[in-house]
């Protein structure tokens, strides 16, 4: 398991095989909460990552007489 350090800005430097595997980029947007005293880094997908993610999804829907 690669460790890092906390440099006196408080910057950390995701290690080589970690951005590799996950595809990360410069500039890419995280996500950064504590959970159970550990810091959790979650890397915000592109939109143009998302299109079609909701492909097939059921739109019809019975709307209320006072709302035609």
């Amino acid at each position: 398991m690669p460790t890092v350090k906390v440099s006196p800005k408080y910057q950390v430097v995701i290690p080589k095989e970690i951005r590799k595997l996950l595809e990360l980029r410069p500039g890419q947007e995280m996500r950064v909460f504590e959970y159970n005293g550990r810091i959790e880094y979650i890397p915000d997908p592109d939109v143009s990552e998302m299109r079609g993610f909701v492909k097939g999804i059921d739109t019809r829907f019975e709307r209320e007489e006072d709302r035609l």
